[in-house]
């Protein structure tokens, strides 16, 4: 977005040089901004006391935030961290003419605005347009009021708008105040030391639900080499995690209208499952008003792509599509409809139809009425139709359902459902970034988990009723199978924990 320069907007407001006046600040944030005015003079000597610390909270800020981006920090200092997010566009904000005339030296290809991130008309300038990523590090601490500056954060969101705050741990307040006094630390008078579940709680009130919280740098030190062995091998495991320094909230708001999408596809991968195409078109309801099916065959010897040609000409006011990949596998098949479908959700109705395809349009409405990003079908809540899923499959879904749990950070009940959706948008963006993960999924499913986990989309599982196969045979090897699903862990943690 293109932001244009401040003027003069009365109380509160901008000078005509974007300063904010002296007189309005209340005594506590102008000892705030004293102790950044008298940090700035050894600003780099701060930094380099600390460089452990800072160039680990700006690498996973780098895993939180993509580049090239609309990126606002507010609370910016120097514009050192904003600068190594590599924005397409980065605007800072913060109150300390000595820190905005720092920021503007250091990083002249960015843009630097002297005002009070508390001041709503300070906040008003720099809309009307959305940002893709509004961060605030450390600035939580220093607020007056946190409900009501968060508040006005909304017009300054989009749909896809994330906001993307880090902190210090209470926990760890003595230690923080130890070091200050051994001038070991810039010194931050009055800061607000609060739990996450506080910080939470007031952002819950002004209106932003929370997608993704981290607990990161056991040992904010290198120390020789083990601060970096302990932080990444044991500082992301449950519990041990609450005792790091650094705490991170990603949000998105609730008070962002979503355009309501108007299309849907309906991805169905089909091998050998000749007896069950015309019983997904048949099936298959009016879930919104332009709908296509996309079947993608995937080499099957039983005639299934001639049935494919057989159903469309049965139902000519169906929009079918029939498409036969190029590779093997159902992650295969996935991505080349993905590629190929037109509407604006996305969906994956697996063939063998143990999901119902009755289902889907409670999987349209998550997505349309913007209550989650991503949305997965679970087997494992509903009682099992006899014979459904194998007592050892069973098994292994729900030990691999906590595992995941733990890696994503959110409640995940079952990874293997066939059945997921997303917007169109989303996908293109998690296509575009899988290069992180690598093309090793051969389910389709954690491309999609894990993109979605990566990009900081809200996520949400709906519990379906998980049938018998009628026709055909499952293509799933407990064994062969179970080893894939082991190392899509062991990918996760690595790439989504150990980093």
């Amino acid at each position: 977005m293109a932001a244009g320069s401040a003027v003069s907007r009365g109380q509160g407001g901008f000078s005509a040089k974007g300063a904010a006046p002296v007189s309005d600040l209340t005594p506590r944030q102008l000892a705030v901004r004293d102790a950044a005015e008298r940090g700035a003079a050894n600003f780099d000597r701060w930094r380099k006391l600390n460089r452990y610390f800072h160039d680990e909270d700006a690498r996973y800020l780098r895993f939180l935030i993509p580049p090239h981006l609309r990126v606002l920090e507010l609370g910016c200092a120097a514009g050192d961290l904003l600068a190594s997010l590599a924005p397409s566009v980065g605007i800072g904000m913060d109150f300390s003419p000595a820190m905005i005339a720092l920021a503007r030296k250091r990083h002249p290809g960015l843009e630097f605005r002297l005002g009070n991130v508390e001041d709503p008309v300070a906040i008003a300038g720099l809309g009307p347009s959305a940002f893709d990523i509004i961060l605030l590090s450390d600035t939580i601490g220093t607020l007056e009021d946190i409900q009501q500056s968060f508040e006005q954060l909304h017009s300054l969101c989009g749909p896809d708008t994330r906001i993307v705050v880090s902190f210090y741990s209470q926990l760890w307040e003595p230690i923080v105040r130890l070091a200050e006094w051994a001038n070991l630390k810039m010194p931050t008078p009055l800061q607000n030391w609060m739990s996450s579940g506080d910080i939470e709680a007031f952002l819950d009130l002004a209106g932003f639900e929370t997608i993704k919280r981290a607990w990161r740098q056991i040992l904010p030190k290198r120390l020789f080499g083990i601060g970096p062995i302990v932080n990444r091998c044991l500082g992301s495991l449950p519990l041990l995690r609450r005792l790091a320094v650094r705490n991170y909230l990603v949000l998105r708001s609730r008070r962002v209208p979503v355009a309501a999408p108007t299309s849907v596809s309906v991805i169905v991968p089909c091998r050998n499952e000749r007896g069950n195409i015309e019983a997904v078109v048949r099936r298959l309801p009016n879930i919104a008003g332009q709908q296509e099916i996309v079947f993608v065959e995937g080499h099957s010897s039983d005639g299934t792509l001639e049935e494919i040609h057989r159903v469309k000409s049965l139902f000519t006011a169906r929009d079918i599509k029939i498409l036969v990949q190029d590779g093997h596998g159902k992650g295969d098949a996935v991505r080349k409809g993905f590629e190929a479908a037109n509407g604006d959700i996305l969906m994956i109705l697996d063939a063998d139809l143990t999901t119902p395809p009755e289902s889907l349009p409670k999987f349209f409405r998550a997505l349309a009425t913007g209550q989650c990003e991503f949305v997965s079908g679970t087997r494992l809540v509903y009682p099992l139709e006899e014979q459904a899923m194998r007592l050892l499959n069973l098994a292994a879904n729900q030990a691999f359902a906590a595992i995941f749990t733990f890696l994503l950070d959110q409640r995940t009940t079952d990874t293997l459902c066939g059945t997921k959706a997303l917007a169109r948008r989303h996908y293109r963006r998690i296509a575009n970034g899988r290069g992180y993960f690598g093309d090793l999924d051969p389910f389709g499913d954690f491309d999609l988990i894990f993109g979605a986990a990566k990009l900081n989309l809200k996520s949400a599982e709906i519990p379906i009723r998980y049938a018998a196969r009628r026709y055909g045979e499952t293509q799933i090897s407990r064994f062969r199978h179970g080893w894939l699903l082991l190392r899509m862990a062991i990918l996760a943690w690595w790439k989504l924990k150990a980093i």
